[in-house]
């Protein structure tokens, strides 16, 4: 007689089970590497955008409109004011002014103490030069310079004196104020470089999702619960409440806040969230009222638990599948949300970058054979929405019981 066994995994968690459910989930993967990827970006930030200085706002004219891929040789001409010091943390946040002025050129001559620059030109004619003292291209310069025996006597702004000679100063230059830089997504109208600009509105989008989310989970549960568990005249009012914000246009009402409470980075997060509540209160009320009836919360009450542990302790964390599913949806919902508001001009204010805002600015140039600089951000936002959507239907997928084999 042959006997068969069954294996049965023991000490798996239900979170650890519904992981390997998931990674099961080839687009869901693929949607959940891309939101990571944007999200180690968004948070490194400054430190590998190539224009580091505050709200990539670098504007260099020369090289407006410059397409994808375009480089130039640039003459690094030290400001003369002084030099700002930046710890590395508030860098990657804030990114640092730059001590240097960037001038695009396309040769550059020295005879002694004079550097002459010939300017970049788009099209290669009619180069303008200009005329630089060598010393005041390496020092920030505060009094006029002096020669004496062949030596440049140099003062800076922060109080130091340098005698240097002209040959070791035209080394420094060819060493260190010489260098090429390619514009991968090239530059807009103003020669901002719009790769950085793209890497930090990166951060606005995920940021307004996160904060969103977070209070329309916040107020949704805190709602949605107390309608379903207390019931009677508590959920009549509620619900009431609920349906009163539910049949106000969501993007009007977002718009009516943000007038209200002004135009900003801020404001945006509250106007968005505040909007975002209603579908997860409805949800969450019914998962409470369905919950309620379950044999464990009569032996709570039959214990004698107070009415805040069994929906806090024992309710919620059994209704938490279709709200996580939910809150995706409303994350992808949210950066829409944004980037229309930036677009009609009442989200996040110039000159911070913002997807929607960035294509308010390049919508015009469609037409100019520069459509990428409108594109670039309009395919930004298709792919983070669309890798949230799906993730929210792979979460679906995964946490649903009535769908697993």
């Amino acid at each position: 007689m042959f006997f068969t066994r069954k294996k049965y995994q023991l000490g798996s968690s239900l979170s650890g089970l519904a992981w390997k459910r998931f990674r099961k989930n080839i687009t869901g993967m693929i949607s959940l590497g891309v939101i990571i990827f944007t999200i180690v970006i968004a948070v490194l930030g400054y430190l590998i955008t190539p224009d580091q200085t505050p709200m990539c706002n670098t504007q260099i004219l020369e090289i407006s409109i410059q397409k994808p891929g375009f480089s130039t040789d640039f003459l690094m001409v030290r400001k003369n004011q002084p030099a700002v010091r930046t710890s590395v943390i508030k860098k990657m946040f804030f990114g640092a002014p730059d001590s240097y002025q960037p001038v695009p050129v396309s040769y550059i001559a020295i005879d002694g103490d004079t550097l002459t620059a010939g300017l970049f030109s788009p099209d290669g004619s009619n180069t303008f030069e200009e005329y630089y003292n060598i010393a005041d291209i390496v020092f920030p310069v505060e009094d006029e310079i002096t020669i004496a025996n062949g030596t440049l006597q140099v003062k800076t702004v922060d109080g130091e004196n340098f005698d240097v000679s002209e040959d070791e100063l035209q080394k420094i230059i060819l060493a260190e104020n010489l260098e090429k830089r390619t514009f991968l997504l090239g530059t807009d109208q103003f020669g901002r470089d719009l790769l950085s600009r793209l890497i930090i509105g990166s951060r606005v989008s995920l940021s307004v999702g996160a904060i969103s989310v977070a209070i329309s989970l916040i107020v949704g549960i805190f709602l949605g619960a107390i309608a379903g568990f207390f019931r009677g005249k508590t959920d009549d009012v509620i619900m009431w409440f609920i349906n009163v914000v539910w049949s106000i246009p969501t993007l009007l009402l977002v718009i009516a806040i943000t007038f209200a409470l002004g135009r900003g980075f801020w404001q945006i997060f509250i106007a968005v969230g505040l909007t975002m509540w209603v579908e997860v209160a409805r949800v969450v009320r019914g998962q409470v009222l369905s919950m309620r009836e379950k044999e464990f919360v009569e032996a709570g009450f039959a214990l004698g638990f107070s009415n805040l542990r069994i929906i806090v302790v024992h309710i919620i964390p059994n209704i938490l599948s279709p709200v996580i599913v939910i809150s995706a949806a409303n994350f992808a919902a949210a950066i829409l949300i944004e980037a229309g508001l930036s677009f009609l001009g009442i989200g996040v204010q110039p000159p911070m970058p913002s997807w929607g805002s960035m294509i308010k600015e390049y919508y015009s140039f469609i037409i100019l054979d520069s459509a990428y600089l409108a594109i670039t951000p309009g395919i930004a936002i298709i792919i983070l929405v669309l890798a949230f959507m799906t993730l929210g239907n792979a979460l679906r997928d995964t946490l649903d019981v009535k769908m697993q084999k």
